[in-house]
């Protein structure tokens, strides 16, 4: 397969992996939060379908496009870690996360992710639903919505 034809299935696997997650969260109370805003084309995503809740991210640096800048407050800018025990001290809070951490080193990646992985589950409210790109540890994982390649993407439920 092409590294063209792998980004488009990479991409379209997360849109549609956000939407089913967006409709696993109606129910739910809480905010949205982006890990890892990158470029800004999830966060744009991201405040269009789920338009009525706010959207927190969190990135070690603002390089997105202008037009995906997001609100002062909603952007906590720093390494992940510290950033996410700042939301955990405010409270659980968030019914939607979307895990896009990476330094591009397979290994390196997932063993972040496992690292964050708790304090992930501290800033969900329970039920809340996680997409993410790398394996998490300690939430129960769900099949997520039909045509995603098994380990594209991964959809996890928060305790």
């Amino acid at each position: 397969m092409s590294r063209l034809d792998s980004m488009l299935r990479r991409l379209t696997a997360q849109r549609d992996g956000l939407n089913w997650a967006a409709g696993q969260i109606s129910p739910l109370q809480g905010d949205v939060l982006d890990m890892g805003l990158g470029n800004g084309r999830t966060y744009d995503h991201l405040r269009e379908t789920l338009s009525s809740r706010r959207i927190r991210v969190i990135d070690r640096l603002l390089q997105c496009h202008p037009s995906c800048v997001p609100p002062e407050q909603d952007f906590l800018q720093g390494e992940a870690k510290p950033m996410l025990e700042r939301l955990a001290a405010e409270g659980r809070s968030i019914a939607l996360a979307h895990y896009d951490f990476g330094f591009g080193i397979k290994e390196k990646d997932v063993a972040e992710a496992a690292i964050l992985s708790p304090v992930i589950a501290q800033v969900m409210v329970p039920g809340g639903i996680i997409v993410s790109g790398q394996p998490l540890v300690g939430f129960e994982e769900l099949d997520g919505p039909d045509g995603i390649p098994q380990g594209r993407y991964m959809f996890y439920r928060a305790g």
